[in-house]
């Protein structure tokens, strides 16, 4: 178990000390004038810049009702400091926003401080404090009434937290344990109520515990942090997403009736022993294999949610995360808790194989997922997108006839007839082969963009020019190094930041960079539905430089590419390059993340993470 707990430890990201711990506060001035005043206490060694500077000073942003009506400008209060002849803030910096606010009912002031906190001639990116103040009924008579302790801001990162735990059940990473999970609980002889509860009470403490305790570490250390890399290696490294591939491959195995897995039987004997404990110990290990397998797709949101809300808060982090690990774990506990009601149901035939076998073929279809993570990271080329594709139409075809009954496993019983619900599922099986077929001529599935391999990958294109030679595939070795790459769409862009900064100044143009990584579910996604927009891919393609970072990338860089970090360590493979880079200039460490610099390399806007919404995004690109 101390292994286990210390491996688990490691996978979680916090934000170091926060540069800035902000409080807001809301006083009566007489009647119905009030004064928003947001107070921030700069950390040591740290400088913002003030509100009056045009493109890199502080921001409050108050949002304005019918009943909250913004009464001149927002001042600011603080004693100047001077770093190489600008003046800076240090120390205690108060905004203030005056306010008229009608009506006797109590009512809410949102608002956001947005700033970013520099440190010698480095600047992070910018950070948001976003703030909810209650004032009640009786504030209307209560001279300097206020409530500064934030708690609408917290309620708004559990509801947040709580969406994103739901939302991680349709994700790549995620989904594939969901049949996983009903073939493991329907298999269980007894207590499999009890085994279901005790199946999410274990997800939420796998995700909560060692934040938890990791939390109290680095406030009794002063506020080390935990490195991003482990998220890096346990989504993108050979070595897990082949063990993640293995193990699904052995599930969809078993469900197909080549073997039963079951744990040794010393441990199920001493399980079994103890009948109100009976098999707990392989819900944990399932419940583990969930998280474990999850990261790559909530390692990201994870590292949000608590960044996010890590401003100088203790309990606010650990708040958010149960919120986040108990909305996660719900759809697991039901699904759990369901097989337990299914094996009360009469035994007709062999309908409980049936559905394991569905499951194996479900299986084998999204545990190639983990494969291909691998094999994009690693450049091995065994699955690029038609073959993909290939598998995948192989796989729900057979699931097709399976479902006809003309094909029949070990266990099966002799189909007779084909009920309405089976009907059902074979029109919804055999359309989703039709709907693949297009794709083996490059036709772009985007309802499919986060499970398949990006279509540079793919040799032939109908429609398009067949290339000479081999396709040029971002990542490739031999052009790692500042050369042109192929993007998707026929974009053009590089893989080297400064080449091409060198392009856009040399072109008048800006600089678009694009945060990415090879097994990156939400960059395909970004790819296939955003930037496939023609007012996207337009702009994209007239206004701007792209450059390209991938932040998983395996191939080995020459010497003179190699990158010294301030603690000595030297890195050598392009993703951990990348990943330095983008932390340390871009103040960013997941993925999709984009940002339009100028010419001169200064960033203009950004951060722009994970959204779908074209609309936003062409104002994105809109300078």
């Amino acid at each position: 178990m101390h292994s286990i707990l210390t491996m688990l430890l490691s996978l979680v990201l916090l934000q170091a000390t926060p540069s800035v711990v902000w409080k807001a506060a809301v006083n009566l001035v007489d009647q119905d004038r009030y004064q928003l005043v947001v107070t921030g206490e700069i950390a040591p060694d740290y400088y913002v810049h003030p509100m009056k500077e045009k493109y890199v000073g502080t921001q409050l942003e108050v949002e304005a009702s019918d009943r909250v009506v913004l009464s001149g400008d927002a001042t600011e209060e603080y004693t100047p400091s001077d770093y190489k002849g600008v003046e800076v803030v240090t120390g205690t910096y108060v905004l203030r926003q005056d306010l008229e606010i009608s009506g006797t009912d109590q009512v809410t002031v949102d608002g956001t401080v947005t700033w970013s906190a520099c440190s010698g001639d480095y600047c992070q990116m910018p950070e948001d404090y976003a703030f909810s103040v209650e004032i009640p009924r009786q504030a209307r008579n209560d001279k300097g009434a206020g409530n500064g302790s934030g708690a609408g801001s917290l309620w708004s990162l559990i509801l947040e937290a709580i969406l994103w735990g739901f939302a991680m059940l349709l994700t790549p990473c995620v989904f594939p344990m969901v049949p996983m999970t009903v073939s493991f609980f329907v298999k269980q002889e007894k207590g499999g109520r009890f085994k279901a509860l005790m199946y999410g009470i274990f997800i939420v403490l796998l995700y909560t515990v060692p934040i938890s305790v990791i939390i109290g570490l680095t406030w009794m250390l002063g506020g080390e942090t935990v490195t991003a890399d482990i998220f890096n290696w346990l989504s993108t490294h050979w070595l897990p997403n082949i063990i993640f591939f293995v193990i699904f491959m052995a599930f969809a195995a078993s469900f197909f009736g080549a073997f039963e897995i079951t744990l040794p039987s010393k441990w199920t004997t001493q399980a079994d022993s103890k009948s109100d404990k009976g098999g707990l110990l392989g819900v944990f290990f399932l419940a583990l294999t969930l998280v474990l397998v999850s990261f790559s797709c909530t390692g990201p949101i994870v590292g949000t949610v608590l960044i996010k809300s890590t401003q100088g808060e203790f309990w606010t982090p650990m708040v958010t995360m149960l919120a986040f690990s108990i909305a996660f774990a719900l759809p697991f506990a039901l699904l759990a808790f369901f097989p337990s009601i299914l094996k009360k149901l009469p035994k007709s035939g062999g309908w409980l194989n049936s559905v394991k076998v569905v499951l194996g073929f479900i299986e084998v279809a999204l545990g190639l997922k983990f494969l291909s993570v691998a094999d994009q990271t690693y450049h091995w080329h065994l699955l690029d997108r038609e073959v993909y594709l290939a598998i995948w139409i192989v796989c729900f075809t057979l699931l097709g006839l399976y479902l006809m009954g003309k094909i029949r496993f070990k266990h099966d019983s002799p189909l007779e007839y084909i009920g309405v619900g089976r009907l059902v599922l074979i029109i919804i099986d055999f359309a989703f082969v039709v709907y693949m077929l297009p794709g083996m001529w490059g036709a772009p599935l985007k309802a499919l963009s986060g499970y398949l391999p990006p279509l540079q990958t793919q040799d032939f294109v109908l429609g398009s020019a067949p290339a000479a030679g081999n396709p040029v595939i971002p990542g490739e070795a031999k052009n790692l190094y500042g050369s042109e790459v192929s993007l998707p769409h026929g974009l053009t862009g590089y893989t080297d930041l400064e080449d091409g900064i060198a392009a856009a100044k040399a072109s008048g143009k800006k600089v678009f960079v694009d945060i990415t990584g090879h097994g990156c579910v939400n960059c395909r996604e970004m790819e296939a539905r955003v930037w496939s927009d023609p007012q996207v891919l337009s702009r994209l393609a007239n206004d701007f430089v792209i450059v390209s970072l991938y932040v998983d990338d395996k191939t080995k860089l020459p010497e003179d590419k190699w990158v010294t970090t301030d603690t000595g360590k030297v890195l050598k493979d392009v993703g951990r390059v990348n990943s330095h880079l983008v932390l340390n200039r871009f103040g960013v460490n997941s993925q999709p993340n984009y940002f339009i610099l100028d010419g001169a390399g200064d960033i203009l806007r950004g951060p722009r993470g994970y959204n779908l919404d074209i609309e936003e995004f062409v104002n994105f690109l809109t300078l």
